[in-house]
């Protein structure tokens, strides 16, 4: 009687078991699909381009070593996984923030700063939702157009920054200048 007793005892446990693994499976095929129907949507949407440029601002930025890892980074598209696309992400964020704090005296005003900063926080926050359980790919789709949006717009600063120097100063401008500011003022 014990021994039947036992014996059912143990085959219950076996068939409990063997429910919990195939239910285990089934969870993980499931995760498995969503996860590549996720990174198939991504992969479609992961598209940066690089906008274009005046000949005369791509002299003044072809040492600009910290924007030129930043497109090149951007438009190396991850194949594998979506783990791929976290670790391009992180590596995205990194470069964004050097190509902050690394601007060129030339395009160090408050202008482009705003810009890096802009495409920073996208490019931040397209970070944030790769790394997240449950990814939201039409965010992230959407925040790389917005990324795309942001660099065009960096560009075009960039571009108006070098058209404004090239505009020749008019006789008396630079005293006139130097005569507005405030700390070189000559005392009465």
């Amino acid at each position: 009687m014990i021994k039947s007793f036992f014996a059912l005892l143990l085959s219950l446990v076996l068939f409990s078991c063997q429910k919990n693994d195939e239910q285990q499976m089934a969870l993980q095929r499931k995760d498995a699909q969503a996860k590549a129907l996720i990174f198939t949507k991504i992969s479609k949407g992961w598209r940066f381009t690089r906008p274009s440029m005046s000949p005369q601002t791509q002299a003044l930025v072809q040492n600009w070593k910290e924007l030129r890892e930043f497109n090149d980074e951007l438009l190396q598209t991850p194949k594998s996984s979506i783990g791929a696309f976290q670790k391009k992400s992180k590596d995205l964020s990194k470069k964004a923030l050097a190509l902050y704090q690394n601007i060129p005296p030339t395009f160090d005003k408050p202008q482009v700063k705003s810009r890096i900063t802009a495409l920073l926080t996208k490019v931040n926050s397209i970070n944030l939702y790769i790394h997240l359980d449950a990814i939201p790919e039409q965010k992230i789709i959407s925040l790389v157009a917005e990324v795309d949006q942001e660099m065009v717009s960096l560009y075009r600063q960039l571009d108006e920054i070098v058209r404004k120097n090239q505009i020749p100063m008019e006789e008396g401008e630079s005293d006139m200048i130097r005569m507005l500011d405030t700390t070189r003022a000559i005392a009465n």
